[in-house]
């Protein structure tokens, strides 16, 4: 389809070229432009289609890249990437080698800093706004925040900080897509949010104050009326006590008022908090009437819409655990299941609907998620924290402070551990092994199949002590007996289950997860001995050290960070003991895994099936 506005657009500085008389032909077109290549590539959807008119409104007020702009979370961005330079490369999104999914630094000369995880946007920006102020630079910093970021904690220690820079030339735009703060924008609230951002009212306003000093009864009185009125129309308050100015809430959807009201509001110093009211999934009515399940979608037919894929079909790791989080609610009436904001990710709808009493959803904020996990347990209850991996590492503080060091029965069932794949750097979960394996008094396990993982859940939560549970974003075999091997055995603590055992094996290998299972044709194949460790720690020391006896050569491989890894943690053991064998650990390497699918992720690690069949030969070599 033709699109002869945004064919013009290079970068930028096009935009601002154009008429605003032309600005909602050239939305209409970017948002064509994200529906047709996010239907073939997968990818976010509805966050970028809802802040189009956003988009190109503030690239065509401020001067970017010259004025900053930070996006908060990185996936409102598709429309930024696109009015930026890299319309063409989008159709390479979350590919390998392709467009970084979220917001990366240097990327192009508009991406100053990467966003990849929620509510980092203000403090960002009120740094980049100290910076240019301190050498001089006169520029504008604009912070987007959206998509739930402001529940995050750090949101509002950002807002409170910059609160104490009065002076400072700073704008917060809350992208409100989910009608989270207001529930409509009426048109007494959109005409007085011109009138707050008319640089006439503001001098009137301080004028006011001045002539009013000597008389501070009257002052006070004067504000208060002041505050009250707004008060009563919009919900910015808070924000005003926070040190902003605030204007809103306006309707995000139009972009020739957006843009003229935009341009007010550049012109005003100071700090300024614009409340803005997008629709999410704007322009296509199936993610209009469903913005949760077009918020990250698969390719798809845009004519057809996205598929909706039955339950007893998703053989997933995450739908494994939100079924069995379901039985074992049924089972016991004192579980609870905690998330930030992955409702959907960690298969906890159906959770949620049938024991709403007993589900809480604390929005993006992992560290409250764990602090609130430790009161329910101190309290008699039995929570379960599903948490990704890559979010476990903004709670770190807790598992060592709330959890491991009070002993509380808590079970962090942490999903996307290892490599992701798709959502690159800042989303793969190299690092829980490492990080975790410190902790005191935490016991962690990784499963091997889907079963395995709901068994171990059960244990973790009869264990009565802080455990963690990883496991893998992909699609995983029910049991061993689909990998012809007996099925699973019960979950004994600190025991590895021994998946093969030749009569005289030539090395062992000890893998963490679905790995182990990957490695099976090539245990048979060269009469290796094989293990699925079952448990990342406690190791099984004492199958371990009979191992050390029995076989001239061992090899560790893991979906972690070989530093720090348990790869490291064996060897140590073998080191110790004498061994006087061929030792090789195989893990994630010391470097952030870029997009790509989990198997191209895993290849370029260096742990296909062909890269340890190579190790291994490596190892038997006499």
């Amino acid at each position: 389809m033709a699109e002869p506005l945004l064919d013009g657009i290079k970068d930028a500085a096009d935009v601002r070229r154009l008429t605003k008389e032309q600005l909602p032909q050239l939305c209409a077109e970017v948002r064509r432009c994200l529906i047709d290549t996010v239907s073939k590539t997968a990818g976010h959807l509805a966050s970028g289609l809802g802040v189009v008119e956003l988009t190109v409104a503030l690239h065509y007020v401020f001067d970017t890249p010259r004025d900053k702009i930070i996006w908060d979370v990185g996936h409102q961005a598709y429309p930024h990437k696109i009015l930026t330079g890299h319309r063409r490369e989008l159709a390479t999104i979350r590919q390998h080698h392709g467009l970084h999914a979220f917001i990366w630094r240097g990327e192009t000369p508009y991406d100053v800093l990467s966003t990849g995880h929620a509510s980092t946007s203000i403090g960002s920006a009120l740094g980049l706004a100290l910076a240019a102020r301190a050498q001089g630079r006169k520029e504008h910093v604009t912070a987007v925040i959206g998509d739930g970021s402001l529940t995050g904690g750090m949101a509002f220690e950002a807002l409170n900080h910059a609160g104490t820079f009065k002076d400072l030339n700073l704008l917060v735009i809350l992208n409100d897509n989910e009608m989270s703060i207001s529930e409509n924008v009426g048109s007494l609230a959109q005409s007085l949010a011109e009138v707050l951002a008319n640089p006439h009212y503001v001098k009137l306003v301080e004028g006011g104050k001045r002539v009013l000093t000597k008389l501070p009864a009257l002052r006070d009185f004067a504000l208060r009326a002041q505050e009250h009125v707004k008060g009563m129309v919009m919900p910015g308050t808070l924000f005003e006590e926070l040190g902003f100015n605030y204007i809103g809430p306006v309707d995000g959807n139009d972009v020739v008022r957006l843009t003229s009201l935009l341009e007010k509001v550049k012109a005003l110093p100071g700090l300024q908090f614009l409340h803005v009211v997008t629709r999410k999934g704007k322009g296509y009515p199936p993610a209009e009437r469903d913005p949760i399940c077009y918020h990250g979608v698969p390719a798809f037919d845009p004519d057809a819409g996205v598929p909706q894929t039955p339950h007893p079909n998703d053989k997933s790791f995450s739908r494994a655990f939100g079924n069995w989080l379901c039985a074992q609610a049924k089972l016991d009436d004192k579980l609870v299941g905690i998330t930030p904001a992955m409702r959907i990710g960690s298969a906890m709808e159906e959770f949620a609907a049938r024991f709403p009493t007993r589900f809480y959803d604390v929005a993006i904020a992992e560290q409250h998620a764990l602090v609130l996990a430790s009161g329910l347990a101190a309290g008699g209850m039995h929570p379960i924290v599903a948490i990704y991996s890559s979010f476990l590492q903004r709670a770190y503080d807790s598992v060592i402070h709330d959890i491991a060091i009070q002993d509380l029965p808590i079970v962090l069932a942490i999903d996307r551990a290892g490599v992701v794949g798709p959502d690159g750097p800042t989303h793969q979960g190299a690092f829980d092994i490492a990080f975790l394996r410190v902790v005191p008094n935490l016991t962690i396990l990784a499963p091997a199949t889907r079963a395995e993982l709901q068994a171990m859940l059960s244990f973790a939560v009869a264990y009565g002590h802080p455990c963690a549970v990883r496991y893998p974003r992909m699609n995983g075999l029910w049991d061993l007996t689909e990998a012809g091997l007996q099925a699973d055995d019960p979950i004994s603590h600190g025991t590895a289950q021994v998946l093969y055992a030749p009569t005289s094996p030539r090395a062992a290998i000890l893998a963490v997860g679905p790995l182990s299972l990957d490695l099976l044709p090539l245990a048979k194949e060269r009469e290796l001995l094989l293990v699925n460790l079952r448990f990342i720690k406690p190791l099984d020391t004492k199958l371990i050290m009979t191992l050390a006896k029995q076989c001239p050569a061992i090899l560790t491989v893991e979906d972690g960070t070989l530093k720090g890894g348990v790869g490291e943690e064996i060897g140590r053991m073998l080191l110790e003991s004498g061994f006087s064998g061929r030792f090789k650990a195989v893990g994630l390497p010391d470097s952030f895994l870029m997009e790509g699918t989990r198997t191209e992720v895993l290849a370029d690690a260096g742990l296909s099936a062909a890269a340890i069949k190579a190790q291994v030969e490596k190892l038997l070599q006499p």
